[in-house]
């Protein structure tokens, strides 16, 4: 009995832990060391470090581009996008066609991410309601009236 008690607490916590991160999609790949979302990755593209395409945005407008970055926050709602920052620049994560998710426990992972890379438009409006799908409080008033974003089709997560 002097074990058991113990044991059946921490299997609860852990059900509890658990119970709290969302997986709306399931991956198409799984390694001993990574899960793969949406499509395949694609292996025509060189990985190159977010800041790259961040410093040299123009360029990379409109183009498809194969990025690694650390997850910063991703919707608590359901795992419809993440931020990734590159210095003072944000970059806003989503999924293409709004066709998959990630779990919500990715913030904090390296992820390599496959899509296209834009400079869209935003409204304080929008980065209201960003920011409270990510739980925060409303952000700043905005000091641009646009961001940088990927509309992803597969992104790489490691597993925990």
């Amino acid at each position: 009995m002097r074990f058991f008690l113990p044991l059946l607490t921490m299997t609860l916590i852990g059900i509890a832990a658990a119970a709290d991160v969302i997986r709306l999609s399931e991956p198409v790949a799984v390694t001993e060391t990574h899960e793969i979302f949406g499509a395949q990755m694609d292996s025509e593209l060189n990985a190159r470090p977010l800041g790259e395409v961040v410093d040299a945005y123009e360029a990379f407008d409109g183009q498809p581009v194969h990025v690694t970055t650390r997850v910063r926050k991703v919707c608590q709602e359901k795992g419809c996008f993440f931020i990734a920052r590159h210095g003072d620049a944000i970059v806003r994560v989503t999924f293409a066609d709004y066709e998959f998710f990630i779990p919500t426990d990715a913030s904090g992972k390296e992820v390599s991410v496959v899509g296209t890379f834009k400079v869209s438009p935003i409204s304080q409006e929008e980065a209201n309601h960003y920011a409270q799908d990510l739980g925060e409080a409303k952000p700043a008033p905005l000091e641009q009236d646009f961001e940088f974003a990927i509309v992803a089709t597969s992104i790489m997560i490691p597993r925990s």
